[in-house]
Order: structure tokens, then sequence, then C-alpha cells
């Protein structure tokens, strides 16, 4: 399952609920909810670091005033998910007997979405 984003601040391990992005041209940071997808140019911040920004001399910082929370799963998270539950579920292959171990070294086997191919002779 993909992970969390995280707050873009260095050594900063908090999952991010913010998003920052500068508009220049009218010297203004904006810190609002956690955008739906990561952008270039734009910073993810936890709610510790969204709350403290601050801006450079002569500019102005626009900030979301409600609560900053962290997204909800997305499809692709739920899907993850689902597909991780369907393969811990499936039995484990039984191990080959004695018998059958002897009968035919180079069988063919299968574990899972791997398969063994035996070496050419």
């Amino acid at each position: 399952m993909r992970s969390p984003r995280r707050c873009s601040r260095n050594a900063c391990p908090r999952q991010a609920v913010a998003t920052l992005t500068y508009v220049y041209n009218e010297s203004t940071a904006v810190v609002g909810p956690l955008a739906a997808f990561a952008e270039p140019h734009t910073y993810d911040l936890c709610e510790q670091h969204a709350r403290s920004l601050t801006a450079p001399r002569g500019w102005d910082v626009v900030r979301h005033e409600g609560e900053f929370e962290p997204p909800p799963p997305t499809t692709d998270d739920l899907v993850a998910l689902a597909e991780a539950v369907r393969e811990a579920a499936r039995p484990a292959p039984r191990p080959p007997t004695d018998d059958q171990h002897h009968e035919n070294p180079h069988q063919t086997g299968r574990r899972g979405h791997l398969r063994v191919i035996p070496p050419n002779h």
C-alpha cells in the first residue's frame, strides 16, 4: 500500500495535511488543505509547520482557518489493501512429499505469481 505523503520540511516525519503554494507576482504564500496530488512547486506540510509558517518581509500569508485533516484513503489505497488481504488469504502451497520429490527432480512448480522453470539439459 502506498504510504501517506509526508511533510516537505527537512527531517520532519509527520504526515502532510496542508499544501503551501507561492503566488510570486502577488508576493503571497497560500497554505490550504492538502492538494489531491503532489504538484511541482508546491510543498506538503504537517499541521505544526502549516500553522507556524512565516513569509519573507513584504509578503503576505493566506492561511486556511479551518481544521487541517489527513486526507481520506484514495481508491488506490483501498484496492491495494484489498489485494493484500486476498494474497494473505490464499492457502500456502504444500511442500512436496519425499515420493514426489524423487520422482522428477526437474518438475515445474508454482508458488504464488512465481514459477520455477527446470534447467535445460
